[in-house]
């Protein structure tokens, strides 16, 4: 036997070449069993990201139009809620007049009929007071002139 020293790390020999061949066996075979399974998984998640952010920017656009419309909606609104605030406003206007006139006709009516109460309470009292007096003026002559008036 024959001891060779030799101090380089690889030697060139028979080794070699099974070393090259078994390795390139390990690779075809870590390729197969793990790198094509790992790569399709890696492609699938990217594809379900891809997908999964077209969702997203579809929703987010589909978001902005509903804030679209319900601003356009809520401005339509409101439009719509001052036009009856003021068509109740203009009817209310109306309405308090229509009362007051009413309330100022019948004032006007109950004077009336009070300045003809009055009136008539008035001429009573003047031909009351007219008769007390025609028999006060009879008393105090029959007082004074001392005898009977007929």
């Amino acid at each position: 036997m024959e001891i060779i020293s030799n101090i380089a790390l690889i030697s060139i020999n028979e080794t070699l070449i099974a070393q090259l061949v078994s390795f390139l066996i390990f690779l075809y075979i870590i390729n197969r069993v793990m790198f094509k399974p790992l790569l399709s998984v890696v492609n699938e998640r990217n594809d379900h990201i891809d997908k999964m952010y077209g969702e997203i920017t579809e929703a987010e656009q589909e978001l902005d139009n509903v804030k679209r419309m319900l601003s356009e909606n809520e401005a339509a609104v409101k439009e719509e809620a001052f036009s009856i605030k003021t068509k109740l406003e203009s009817d209310g206007d109306l309405k308090a007049t229509e009362i007051y006139r009413e309330a100022r006709n019948k004032i006007e009516a109950m004077r009336e009929s009070a300045k003809v109460d009055v009136k008539a309470q008035l001429d009573e009292a003047k031909k009351s007071i007219q008769k007390e007096s025609e028999i006060l003026v009879n008393q105090i002559m029959e007082k004074v002139l001392e005898r009977r008036l007929a």
